[in-house]
């Protein structure tokens, strides 16, 4: 998915002293926010990194997927069938990005993102390589639909060939083409298959309307997806980003962004 950078660097966490200082040093307001945003993000990187719980998420969903791939593809129909995933958190695991922005004291910016993809280090999460050779078996299309900008297109194929991914090639990993919005991406393939399964990690990787939050955190319009959801949606978890998390920060600077926060937590808290 499509994340907003938090463009400042983290301040050293070293303090810095002279024999012959007798003021205390000022404090950046921006770069105390950014250290403030990264803290916040401990826990959810340590948990998608390091958890056996986390790991076993993945494997009962990818488990569920391949049942529900089942019961749909038993339903006959004129077009050839696929599947389609997101990629980010959903086949590819980028908790170590997210371990090295922790870090430097950083949060996510484009610049460091693409150094990390271009290394083409990610690893297979569990249950993902096993449930997409399954697909491919019973004779369906894997597409990959991702919101990486088409210059990490050879190194997220590479990434996924290496790892034993099916269908990893320039016709089914298709890229961001100027939005983040992934309808026209999932409709092209339409035309062409039928789509008997979704697997990602926002709901948005299942439909474009379900990135607003504005209204109860999104949960109405959810609720009324709900039967399309069950039939057609696997989501997977992901508790470092996404747009529940832009729900609530918004768009802005991290004293912005972190002060958001604040007060969503204040409200939450009453």
């Amino acid at each position: 998915m499509m994340r907003t950078p938090t463009l400042l660097p983290l301040l050293p966490v070293l303090g810095l002293w002279s024999c012959t200082a007798t003021q205390p040093l000022a404090v950046d307001p921006e770069a105390a926010a950014t250290r403030e945003l990264v803290t916040q993000n401990v826990n959810a990187t340590l948990y998608q990194n390091a958890s056996a719980e986390v790991a076993w998420l993945f494997e009962q969903g990818y488990a569920f997927a391949r049942l529900k791939l089942d019961a749909n593809l038993a339903t006959a129909d004129s077009l050839p069938p696929a599947v389609i995933v997101d990629v980010d958190e959903t086949v590819l695991d980028n908790s170590p990005y997210e371990l090295e922005n922790i870090r430097a004291g950083r949060t996510y910016t484009p610049a460091t993102w693409k150094q990390w993809t271009a290394r083409a280090e990610a690893k297979a999460l569990p249950g993902a390589v096993q449930f997409l050779n399954y697909a491919a078996s019973r004779g369906c299309a894997v597409y990959y639909i991702t919101n990486r900008d088409a210059d990490e297109k050879q190194a997220t194929i590479a990434n996924l060939a290496r790892l034993g991914f099916p269908m990893a090639d320039s016709v089914h990993v298709r890229t961001m083409e100027g939005t983040s919005d992934k309808t026209a991406r999932r409709d092209a393939v339409g035309r062409s298959h039928r789509v008997v399964l979704l697997v990602g990690d926002q709901l948005t990787d299942f439909d474009q309307v379900l990135k607003d939050r504005s209204t109860d955190l999104g949960l109405p319009t959810m609720y009324r997806m709900a039967d399309q959801l069950s039939r057609l949606f696997v989501l997977l978890p992901n508790a470092t980003y996404g747009y529940w998390r832009d729900g609530i920060t918004g768009k802005g600077t991290a004293v912005e962004k972190s002060g958001r926060v604040r007060t969503f937590i204040d409200q939450r808290d009453r």
